[in-house]
């Protein structure tokens, strides 16, 4: 196992990890101490790591391919360093469903059954009309979820009774995503802030970690659901209610956890005047000029000549390279999960933020 550990370190090779890992349960005891996370070795071997943070130096990269005629996105772990290329192993595929007020993705790890009723559904995320702000909502509970409090006075309750009992009700909002809206009408790049309410700001700290990473992913189909929960890193209890949250976004609250969030906000582009246009430096990895593009990195108060040289740096970045094909390389303290999240929130058309 330490030799495929250590000598396998990209797909698909590296699958013989995970075949070891398949065989029994002392196996898999023995893979999860060999194999670290993708915070200390950036790879991605299991399930689990698709919810747990990037790696501290270096990024994670992926591509997602867009299919318009179903509404659906398909996320990639790059298997070449070259930005066209097609090669990839599937990680994540959302699909988008629109309501009369908002707009709803499905996430799921089974790209040919994306629902909420399938052993793939991992979390959704749903927008309001305008498709300006976005709350994510994960099945698997953070370290404070009990803290996070639901708003709205028309949110719903689910019975656990009405659902199969192997299937998790839980949806915890772990982050909020919010486009700022262009009053004056003037042309220029979009301006978003993200709020992840399931990471605290003091993980960007030199001696800083994301508490309450998850040791397995909690899936509708798994009969030690119930288990999971209980062992999952979290204050709160395996009874936790769960709460629909309302539509209503203008009433929408998070309640003052004892940590402040990490508040992420895109890198503003310099305008080019030979160009003509507003530039970013994505160091290649995006090749199409869109509105779409975009860099995120932490909000800080501070001048960045006074901050810690890890609050500068690109903690997401997200763009256009050819047809309906796109690059997303993340890094610590996000995880694929969250970053594809937010990357999604891209693709809504927003005529009150252009």
């Amino acid at each position: 196992m330490k030799r495929l550990e250590e000598g396998e370190s990209t797909w698909p090779s590296r699958k013989d990890v995970v075949s070891c890992a398949e065989v029994c349960g002392t196996w898999r005891e023995i893979c999860k101490d060999i194999v670290p996370s993708p915070e200390f070795c950036g790879k991605l071997t299991f399930p689990v790591s698709l919810k747990q943070p990037g790696p501290r130096d270096g990024l994670i990269q992926c591509f997602v391919k867009r299919d318009k005629s179903t509404s659906t996105y398909y996320l990639y772990l790059c298997l070449s360093p070259a930005v066209l290329s097609e090669s990839g192993k599937f990680l994540l595929a959302a699909k988008r469903n629109r309501r009369t007020t908002y707009t709803e993705y499905i996430i799921s790890m089974d790209p040919n059954n994306i629902s909420r009723s399938t052993n793939g559904y991992v979390g959704k995320m749903r927008s309001n009309f305008l498709g300006t702000k976005f709350v994510v909502y994960d099945t698997q509970p953070p370290y404070n979820a009990g803290s996070l409090v639901s708003c709205g006075r028309g949110s719903r309750r689910i019975s656990s009774r009405k659902v199969s009992p192997k299937v998790p009700t839980a949806s915890y909002p772990i982050a909020r995503v919010n486009y700022e809206l262009n009053v004056l009408g003037t042309r220029g790049p979009r301006r978003m802030n993200c709020t992840m309410h399931s990471i605290p700001a003091s993980a960007l700290d030199p001696e800083g970690t994301v508490p309450g990473q998850p040791k397995k992913l909690f899936l509708p189909g798994s009969s030690s659901c119930e288990e999971s929960f209980r062992s999952a890193n979290t204050s709160s209890s395996s009874r936790f209610s769960v709460t629909e949250r309302s539509l209503d976004f203008s009433s929408c609250r998070f309640s003052e956890a004892k940590e402040r969030p990490l508040v992420l906000r895109n890198k503003e582009p310099r305008w080019h005047e030979q160009l003509q246009c507003w530039c970013l430096n994505f160091r290649g990895r995006v090749t199409v000029a869109s509105v779409k593009n975009f860099q995120v990195q932490q909000q800080t108060q501070a001048p960045s000549s006074s901050s810690a040289p890890d609050h500068d740096k690109v903690i997401l970045q997200f763009g256009k390279v050819a047809k309906d094909m796109f690059t997303m390389d993340y890094r610590y303290p996000l995880s694929a999960f969250q970053a594809f999240t937010i990357c999604l929130t891209s693709f809504d058309s927003k005529l009150a933020c252009e």
